[in-house]
């Protein structure tokens, strides 16, 4: 049974600290992203190791603790931070009597609940078959009660998971076909634009730091914005005029990154994920009043490299300053801040309360306006140039 069958389910939290340096010892995100998927967090559970279990991740002794946590705070699921093997996740599902997922699954589950497009369905339908592709012994209980007969290879249940792995094979196909006409499309959309000479800009950031609520701001538009973790999968464009550069711009609001994306979902996302690759411009936001974002930032530039954006030339865009304690608010609305070594121009705002967005629109129209085929817009220098607190 999948999470979104399961809704509200008690579910306990796991995760295991194998000495990386961006382990969320409180499980927050994860916390987040189950409520997201429908799930009731009853219990947290964290511990250390060097590396993982091969046969239950966390050894028999942690998985003991657990079932008997579960017992006493009713929890009827189990949630991992990490990613499982099928191995694994069979393994535990039998010593702990109860579903277990992963990290992985959990986001899967929160796309096809919010994916609205017909390319954004068919972009989670092949992430999904990908991934259960690899767990047919599991999902599949009905195999077990397979039985083998006259004439038939192998033992009991193999005939039907042969079958099965065969469907989803070949369901997996065309899905890839009709994603394929998707991109295509895309590409004459793409083309148009070209055409048009139109500058594009992509608003790329880790998921919820509101990229949704700066596009409507920025556009005038009803996107759909709210304080929750992938409220936004489908990508929306709009034209963008700016006064001071005296021109429209194409704006398109993208997919949120996350920390340990799962490589089925970029690669399914890939026709989505083109519009960062494609543009002229990444303007970068970022939760500024998240105490993590230097970490979201470094997750952000991860998934840029692995889609081949990595050289796009960035605005940095700090929102959430309406969250941010006296002492924390910015000396400048305008500077620089520096991201893999390049110094990059940074605008802080506040997309919910229109802060900001004026010295923003200067920002862009001074990059646009200045930006020619061979010109790296990380060169240009804010007037306000300085630190921020």
């Amino acid at each position: 049974m999948t999470a979104h069958a399961q809704a509200k389910a008690n579910t306990i939290l796991v995760g295991v600290d194998l000495g990386l340096p961006h382990f969320d010892g409180e499980l927050e995100e994860l916390g987040l992203l189950a409520q997201t998927a429908g799930m009731h967090p009853v219990a947290r559970v964290t511990c250390k190791r060097r590396a993982p279990d091969a046969a239950l991740f966390i050894g028999s002794g942690k998985a003991d603790e657990i079932k008997m946590l579960a017992a006493q705070v009713g929890a009827t699921e189990v949630l991992f931070d990490q990613s499982l093997s099928p191995g694994q996740q069979r393994n535990l599902e039998r010593h702990l009597e109860m579903p277990v997922n992963d990290r992985t699954f959990l986001i899967l589950e929160i796309f096809a609940q919010r994916a609205r497009s017909h390319e954004g369905k068919l972009q989670v339908e092949l992430a999904r078959l990908q991934y259960l592709s690899t767990r047919l012994v599991r999902r599949w209980s009905h195999l077990e009660r397979q039985s083998g007969g006259i004439g038939m290879r192998g033992g009991p249940g193999e005939a039907q998971i042969e079958l099965d792995r065969r469907m989803i094979g070949e369901t997996i196909k065309r899905t890839k076909e009709r994603l394929s006409k998707v991109k295509k499309q895309r590409q004459t959309q793409r083309r148009q634009r070209e055409r048009r000479d139109a500058f594009n800009i992509s608003l790329i950031g880790y998921t919820n730091a509101g990229k949704s609520t700066l596009f409507n701001a920025l556009v005038k538009a009803r996107a759909y914005a709210a304080d929750q973790l992938f409220a936004t999968l489908d990508t929306t464009t709009r034209q963008l005029y700016l006064g001071d550069a005296a021109r429209s711009v194409s704006l398109s609001d993208t997919v949120g990154f996350i920390r340990d994306l799962p490589h089925g979902l970029v690669d399914a996302f890939q026709a989505t994920l083109q519009e960062a690759v494609d543009a002229d411009l990444l303007l970068h936001v970022v939760d500024a009043s998240n105490a993590d974002y230097v970490e979201q930032i470094a997750q952000v530039q991860r998934v840029l490299t692995e889609i081949g954006a990595q050289d796009i030339p960035q605005l940095l865009v700090f929102n959430k300053t309406d969250a941010l304690s006296p002492d924390q608010q910015p000396l400048r609305l305008v500077d620089e801040y520096e991201i893999d070594g390049v110094q990059t121009p940074r605008v802080f705002v506040s997309a919910r309360n229109a802060q900001g967005l004026a010295e923003l629109r200067q920002t862009l129209s001074a990059l646009v306006a200045a930006a020619k085929p061979a010109d790296n817009l990380t060169d240009y220098a804010p007037e306000n140039g300085g630190a921020a607190t």
